[in-house]
């Protein structure tokens, strides 16, 4: 099968260039002007841009055992409508992916389910140690620790073991980190004042910028003392970006970071408007949060774009504040919200896709991914930069059918995705038919 993609500016490796691209079967085989060879099908890419499609480092499918929330078929669909081709999905599942043997289930599952390709956390907890010793680097992205609780019962609170873990993975280590002792006290005193039902406005004051800073200020000081690869996801305070460098080019950086879409685009001012259904862990902040996070995503301090999808169903989302769960679906919708910061100024084309395609592919050292290159694989992305549209229930695909962005009006659009060489997704129309593979990782030797 050949496809041939005529007069697309195509955004790669910081720059723009038109040009043609021939897919065949899988791989990009090569990359032109004027590509004259036949093809099974030609697509005209005038007027847009094709971009490496994206790669998501952090996503929670809820499958298994969430299923009601979202799965991996409902959420990878969504995901390639959104131009995402890869996803790094999370071990807090019930039951957690703390075990080789479910590790391997959830893989088994994707293998059957997934539209985009995947790649599975392996989860630690204060008593796995041998089990994740034997994780795979070659198949599997990395260790994923929870130094703050989250969905799941997986909070990795034990010192000792904590560097233990640090001083024998050779593995990159994921962590959200939030300080839960920190976090008890602060609820405490809302409940005190309040009861159940405190106001959400305060999240951010509960789950509190002094929480997050004490966390990953340790979990940055203990691989700077064992000399683990560690990555900090979901990156919410300007003041713990003090912890990370950009002196020195991502292959040589030990220790990076992650800033998800909503920590971009909302600030504590929004909880009046848009309530619970933007309650995240770790919490949007502040308007100085959000510009020092911008900042520091511009200045390469933070590394990746990505966002955290974790759906919850509607009902879930209008519980009381203690009992309403934290987290919303986005794998839609990332690439058009950092395309609309585009369109305002905030930042380049080739800055998205170095944030969202290289970068991850350069951190996981995903294997001939997330580059538009000859011989790499053809993921890729035709955006329309002026097609305006609003996100409403009947264009939502997330099963929870909700979005915390709904009502907003975006000015770019995805019109068609490729996982593999495959046209998954055309004008808003998915090819049923599911070609996600595994991710494969590069291992230094």
């Amino acid at each position: 099968m050949k496809i041939l993609i005529k007069n697309a500016q195509i955004v790669n490796e910081g720059k723009i260039v038109e040009g043609d691209i021939l897919i065949e079967n899988d791989i990009i085989s090569k990359i032109k002007t004027n590509i004259s060879e036949e093809a099974d099908q030609v697509i005209d890419g005038s007027g847009k841009y094709l971009l490496p499609g994206v790669i998501d480092d952090q996503v929670h499918f809820r499958e298994p055992g969430l299923t009601h929330k979202g799965d991996i078929e409902s959420e990878s669909r969504a995901a390639v409508a959104g131009g995402t081709t890869s996803f790094i999905e999370q071990p807090n599942t019930v039951p957690n992916a703390v075990t080789q043997e479910l590790l391997a289930d959830k893989y088994e599952i994707a293998s059957q389910k997934s539209y985009a390709n995947f790649g599975f956390m392996m989860g630690g907890t204060n008593d796995n140690l041998e089990e994740i010793l034997k994780t795979n680097p070659r198949n599997v992205p990395g260790i994923k620790l929870f130094l703050g609780s989250s969905t799941g019962n997986m909070l990795v609170d034990n010192p000792e073991t904590l560097e233990n873990i640090f001083s024998n993975m050779k593995m990159l280590i994921a962590v959200h980190c939030e300080d839960e002792a920190t976090i008890r006290a602060n609820t405490q005193q809302y409940i005190d004042q309040y009861g159940e039902d405190i106001p959400v406005k305060f999240h951010h004051l509960i789950r509190s910028e002094e929480a997050c800073y004490k966390s990953s200020s340790k979990a940055v000081e203990l691989a700077k003392k064992t000399g683990a690869r560690l990555h900090v996801f979901h990156l919410s305070t300007a003041k713990e970006l003090e912890l990370f460098r950009n002196d020195i080019p991502l292959k040589e950086k030990k220790i990076t970071a992650e800033v998800c879409v909503h920590h971009l685009t909302f600030t504590n001012e929004d909880y009046e408007t848009r309530g619970s259904l933007i309650k995240w862990n770790p919490a949007v902040k502040t308007q100085h949060d959000k510009d020092g996070l911008w900042e520091a995503l511009l200045d390469d301090r933070i590394d990746v774009v990505a966002t955290d999808h974790a759906p919850h169903t509607w009902e879930e989302k209008q519980n009381v504040y203690t009992k309403c769960p934290s987290g919303a679906p986005l794998v839609q919708h990332s690439l058009v919200v950092m395309l609309e910061n585009y369109k305002n100024g905030k930042i380049s084309l080739e800055r998205i896709v170095e944030k969202m395609a290289h970068n991850p592919a350069i951190l996981f050292r995903i294997e001939k991914r997330g580059f538009i290159k000859e011989g790499y694989k053809a993921d890729l992305v035709l955006v329309d930069l002026n097609e305006n549209w609003k996100v409403e229930k009947d264009n939502i695909l997330y099963k929870c059918g909700w979005s915390p962005l709904e009502g907003m009006n975006f000015h770019s659009k995805v019109t068609h995705t490729f996982v593999n060489g495959n046209l998954v997704y055309e004008n808003g129309k998915i090819n049923e038919q599911k070609f996600g593979e595994r991710l494969l990782f590069e291992v230094e030797e």
